[in-house]
């Protein structure tokens, strides 16, 4: 016998962007599997419920996962009477009263029911089951704690599951001090204005832009003036400014989009749609969700709130042009802000993104965590037609005819797989970027040292001979010579090269150390 939330989907007729990933049924013993994400579990006669929609809704609040995309299409089918009758049967109820404040939460409608008057006060959510809002106010209405980390507008759900867990108890301080330790807190600041450029030049290799070389310095400059200290970054003004900064301030449409968008790719023949963005009108209630959300769980694990402002982001696209990488400013913007990064210190996390095929296309299977059942959802609801010109300017001819059902996927996105793989990359950027790009720093100064005990000269010219000796395998090229002619002198020249090249085949054990 099916029970639970599925009981419900099939009963009702529930089709989700984002299929339930629990299915329970009534059997003779506790069996539980797990496979590819997806969890059957079969419990003993003695956990049937009643078979109507307060009992399976009840049993999937007790033993199977919250999820509020179901939850709000569920309430739109049933309307507000078996809700109400539930209320009115059970008054003080916990599990009646949190259904009856979610059924209000997410249609913004009132059910005909009176107010609890006894009972302690619940959390809408288990704090220890998922990412909740840290100072949660009380409805008296219902008498439930509102620990719900969004707006009915958008409200993300991450699930404290047990891989979660674990990579949340990295500790991002306690490494950053191991690699000043190592290093030294002055070769890690020096690494900073590097790491900035590395992080914008691999940001634009992920959007397969990597000659634009103008945007690049335009984006490693927005990354060092504006992470951690651009105010309310998810405002109008704000993402603008963000924008403008990465694009130029003479792009086309600057601002939040007035015009439809997909993600895709472009074929002799046709365009292929890999992702469709809600629509334009729909965009400031996500955004003001998500910048409640931002608010709503400050005190939480930065990693976790970088992850869900960062893919939350993404996923609205309310920009024409810049979105991905506004998406990975806000990874190291939350990081510096909830001071879990000291200031001026950019983790180059595009850089991991792009550093392996593996993390590449985890980056790609993470994106398609909600892309992929939500294009299969709406296979059949898009396609091309007459050419418009809409207010921001941009000429298309996209139709997608199901925005407003679309928008339940929309709202409630699941970014637990978001937050995994966010905390992998930040772990892998601090332990292995960080400090690989520290200890090449250590070797070039060690380089410049060991040059200038043998001919005296300035940094800058210093640092070409450094780079073209190593770049021409040990050798002085004849362009070198005629540029600074002591060269020119072949024992001049070894002594040199015999300088440099110790540097780097010393083994270094730390700052300085051999």
């Amino acid at each position: 016998m099916q029970v639970g939330l599925k009981a419900l989907a099939n009963q009702y007729d529930i089709v989700l962007a984002q299929p339930l990933r629990v299915e329970s049924t009534i059997g003779k013993t506790r069996v539980s599997r797990e496979s590819s994400g997806h969890t059957q579990n079969q419990y003993p006669p003695s956990y049937r419920p009643a078979d109507d929609f307060s009992g399976h809704f009840e049993f999937g609040l007790k033993y199977e996962e919250i999820h509020f995309e179901f939850f709000a299409r569920l309430f739109a089918k049933t309307g507000p009477e078996p809700v109400e009758a539930w209320c009115r049967r059970e008054p003080f109820g916990q599990y009646a009263r949190r259904t009856g404040f979610l059924y209000e939460w997410l249609t913004g409608k009132s059910l005909d029911v009176a107010d609890v008057t006894n009972g302690g006060y619940v959390d809408a959510l288990s704090a220890q089951d998922y990412l909740t809002r840290s100072e949660p106010p009380r409805v008296r209405r219902w008498r439930i704690k509102n620990n719900l980390p969004g707006t009915p507008g958008f409200c993300p759900l991450v699930r404290r599951t047990t891989a979660v867990k674990e990579a949340l108890q990295f500790d991002l301080g306690a490494a950053l001090k191991e690699l000043d330790r190592t290093f030294g807190a002055d070769i890690l600041m020096r690494t900073a204005s590097w790491l900035t450029f590395k992080e914008s030049r691999a940001s634009f290799l992920i959007e397969k832009e990597a000659d634009q070389a103008d945007r690049i310095q335009r984006f490693a400059h927005v990354i060092a003036q504006h992470c951690g200290h651009i105010e309310a970054p998810l405002s109008n003004d704000s993402l603008r400014s963000l924008q403008a900064g990465i694009l130029g301030r003479d792009a086309i449409g600057l601002g939040l989009r007035r015009s439809p968008v997909f993600v895709g790719q472009a074929t002799m023949r046709e365009d292929i749609v890999h992702y469709i963005a809600p629509h334009f009108e729909e965009l400031a209630p996500l955004l003001e969700g998500l910048n409640e959300f931002e608010i709503a769980t400050r005190g939480a694990e930065s990693v976790a709130r970088a992850a869900v402002l960062a893919f939350g982001f993404v996923y609205i696209h309310p920009m024409r042009d810049g979105n991905g990488r506004i998406h990975r400013f806000l990874i190291n913007d939350t990081l510096i802000r909830d001071k879990a990064v000291p200031d001026g210190v950019i983790l180059p996390v595009s850089a991991t993104i792009t550093s392996s095929i593996d993390f590449r296309a985890g980056y790609y299977r993470t994106l398609e965590v909600f892309s992929r059942p939500f294009m299969r959802r709406y296979a059949a609801a898009y396609g091309f037609g007459e050419l418009v010109t809409y207010e921001d300017g941009t000429p298309s001819n996209f139709i997608f005819d199901e925005y407003k059902d679309a928008g339940f996927a929309w709202r409630y996105p699941d970014l637990t797989e978001h937050v995994l793989y966010t905390a992998r990359v930040v772990e892998h950027t601090i332990r292995t970027e960080m400090a690989d790009e520290a200890r090449v720093l250590v070797i070039f100064q060690r380089a410049q040292e060991q040059l200038k005990e043998v001919l005296e000269m300035p940094d800058q010219d210093a640092n070409r001979i450094i780079r073209s000796i190593k770049e021409n395998g040990w050798v002085v090229s004849g362009k070198l010579k005629k540029g600074y002619p002591p060269l020119e002198d072949d024992r001049m020249a070894q002594r040199v090269v015999d300088a440099v090249r110790s540097a780097f085949e010393d083994r270094v054990m730390g700052a300085g150390e051999e």
